[in-house]
């Protein structure tokens, strides 16, 4: 359209002649520059409104596809907030070990980084090298000991898991009364230095039962300890050769027994008490038929007091012990224990019959059982005869 005016412009000039051809000249020049800027202004329009209609299409398909994929949109961002991991010293985790190397073992935990176990944080025992502890390839479980070394790298133990593991150990079995296995490392004018669950614990000398001229001999040679003193905090573990040969010897104590003891030492599970040299547990529950809040509230160490051997088990060294069987009256311990002492061969006599008739009715029936199984045979047996 502003081609056919400018064309009807200059056909116009050429129609005036001469004396009008500035005057037109002049003015469809202004007409021409007017529809040129009109011209521009519309394109700009047009590419404006173009682009307003490209925006509102991508938006609607943006929209579209955002409708369309909200649910997988949803499900990663659950899954950028469950795998963003935020470690401390202290937390246990488990890892997969990749590679060895003389710094340790490179362990894949999830995180930006791989993690370092030291070939010193590879084991409770002495080991050299990470390889002799970890297969490639393998999970294991860890617990953090230092933080991000600012690669993103955590240094990692297996040494203090295990360490921890091994003290609850020595508390089981201290709380058990149970003899255990140890090894002599080395031997000085106070006592044996020996291993239990790979711990150090000294044995005095008071408590050293074996009997021989030169104790250099002991070292590197097993013997049986039991646990006198279990303390994590302190980092102290006592024990005994003597109450542990004593206890596997028995010393000719039988189920039943009424024996004098003393009171070595108070626990909250329960009381140690020395029986003629050998040492048993008189559990919290064996005290009294009433219920003990504290066993230091009945007992202290140094009494002087009389038990009832409930159970034996050499092998494991375990002696148990009871005054509850020995009490007249169910509570006598608490409220009125001499009466319990003075009464306890009369009780211990009882409990023996009673075991006794136990056994005997106990024989009697897996006899009268073994009887009419042989019955029922004689029975089958003649019925096939017959047939």
């Amino acid at each position: 359209m502003a081609h056919a005016v400018a064309s009807m412009s200059a056909v116009s000039a050429a129609v005036a002649g001469p004396r009008f051809t500035a005057q037109t000249a002049k003015s469809s020049s202004l007409r021409v520059s007017t529809l040129a800027q009109r011209t521009a202004a519309r394109k700009v329009a047009s590419q404006m409104a173009s682009s307003n209609v490209n925006a509102i299409i991508v938006e609607e398909e943006t929209a579209e596809a955002g409708t369309g994929n909200a649910a997988l949109y949803a499900q990663f961002s659950k899954l950028l907030v469950d795998y963003e991991f935020a470690y401390k010293v202290g937390d246990k985790i488990s890892g997969k070990c990749f590679h060895c190397d003389a710094k340790g073992a490179w362990v894949d935990i999830g995180a930006k980084a791989a993690a370092l176990c030291p070939a010193s944080e590879a084991s409770l025992a002495d080991v050299k090298n990470a390889s002799a502890v970890f297969d490639i390839g393998e999970e294991y479980e860890f617990e953090i000991i230092k933080e991000d070394d600012g690669d993103g790298c955590l240094t990692l133990s297996v040494r203090k898991i295990q360490l921890e593991a091994a003290w609850n150990r020595c508390r089981e079995m201290q709380a058990n009364d149970e003899a255990v296995t140890s090894m002599v490392l080395s031997v000085n004018r106070g006592g044996l230095l020996v291993e239990v669950e790979h711990l150090r614990g000294f044995v005095p000398q008071s408590h050293i039962a074996i009997r021989t001229p030169n104790r250099e001999e002991l070292v590197g040679q097993l013997v049986p300890v039991k646990f006198l003193e279990v303390d994590e905090e302190k980092n102290r573990l006592v024990m005994s050769n003597r109450l542990a040969t004593d206890m596997v010897a028995g010393e000719g104590l039988g189920v039943g027994d009424v024996c004098k003891g003393i009171v070595q030492a108070v626990k909250p599970y329960g009381a140690f008490v020395d029986v003629g040299g050998v040492s048993g547990l008189l559990h919290i529950s064996q005290i009294s038929h009433d219920r003990i809040v504290a066993v230091e509230n009945v007992l202290a160490p140094g009494d002087e007091l009389k038990v009832l051997i409930l159970s034996k088990d050499a092998e494991r060294g375990r002696l148990s012990l009871s005054t509850k069987k020995l009490e007249p009256s169910p509570g006598d311990m608490l409220r009125n224990p001499a009466l319990v002492f003075e009464k306890a061969e009369e009780m211990g006599r009882i409990f023996r019959e009673r075991v006794a008739a136990a056994e005997a009715a106990a024989q009697a029936e897996e006899g009268a059982s073994s009887e009419m199984a042989g019955m029922e045979k004689s029975t089958d047996e003649s019925t096939d005869e017959s047939a």
